[in-house]
């Protein structure tokens, strides 16, 4: 399996695996169709677990593979890997400042169970999710496109193991959309479409990534440092406060624990 997909063009390997983190993102979304109600301690360990998987990723396969580029540049090896990170940082900063959203535990009704702007919230909660999963896309397009740029740090199964890794943490974000919509008494179908929609975006910004390593290969430490940036932001300013947001803050952080685990051991034994 391996073998085939190393006969693939770069952006062809980028799509099908931002495909399948998109297809994950739409099974999470699909729970919506089995229940009304999640258990809150189940999705706050989902979200914790995303966070382990996000963080462990950032590092080895965005930031360790940056550094080690980076030893081929006139610059300090950690200078491209930390002006990437810091910008990836402040460009999601940027927007969350510019674009107003909620966060994925954030409730949707107020305490009579009444909400008279519903519609907006719910909006802002898609778009929060959809906005934060660009950095995602954009880290596999880089990953693949370093591949076949020939850096030796750069692996095959490292890439396939940042998208595994993105894909397992996608199926907590798809739930997090359609859930709360399902309670505001939108349809099976609407949240679900809804849900599955804030995936759409990875296979787009793969794309992207792809393009900038391909045709401007010295920026290559700097895109990747940038994802790893990005994709801390996410962790920090969204992930680990919704997952603490119900009182379940042990359950979360060993879950947080595990899921680093779980993304280190797959990028290790794979790449």
């Amino acid at each position: 399996m391996i073998e085939y997909i190393a006969t693939l063009e770069p952006m062809t390997q980028a799509i099908i695996f931002t495909l399948f983190t998109w297809g994950m993102t739409a099974l999470g979304a699909a729970l919506v169709f089995t229940t009304k109600t999640i258990n809150l301690k189940f999705f706050d360990g989902m979200l914790g677990f995303a966070g382990g998987v996000m963080i462990a990723a950032s590092f080895w396969s965005l930031l360790s593979p940056a550094i080690e580029m980076g030893e081929m540049g006139p610059l300090p090896n950690w200078f491209p890997a930390a002006i990437g990170f810091l910008l990836g940082g402040v460009f999601l900063w940027s927007i969350d400042k510019v674009i107003p959203h909620l966060h994925p535990n954030a409730p949707l009704k107020d305490a009579e169970g009444m909400n008279p702007e519903k519609k907006r919230r719910s909006t802002l909660l898609v778009l929060a999710i959809t906005l934060h999963n660009i950095p995602e896309g954009l880290a596999i397009g880089v990953a693949f496109g370093a591949v076949a740029a020939g850096y030796p740090s750069a692996s095959l199964t490292g890439a396939i193991a940042l998208a595994i890794g993105i894909g397992i943490q996608n199926l907590p974000e798809g739930t997090a959309v359609s859930m709360p919509l399902r309670r505001e008494g939108v349809s099976r179908r609407k949240s679900f479409f809804y849900g599955q929609f804030s995936g759409m975006v990875e296979p787009i910004s793969a794309v992207i990534g792809v393009l900038l390593v391909t045709l401007m290969q010295p920026l290559l430490p700097y895109a990747l440092s940038f994802a790893a940036g990005a994709m801390i932001f996410v962790v920090v300013e969204e992930v680990i406060p919704s997952s603490h947001e119900n009182g379940n803050k042990d359950l979360a952080s060993m879950s947080l624990m595990i899921g680093f685990v779980v993304m280190m051991i797959l990028d290790v034994a794979l790449g």
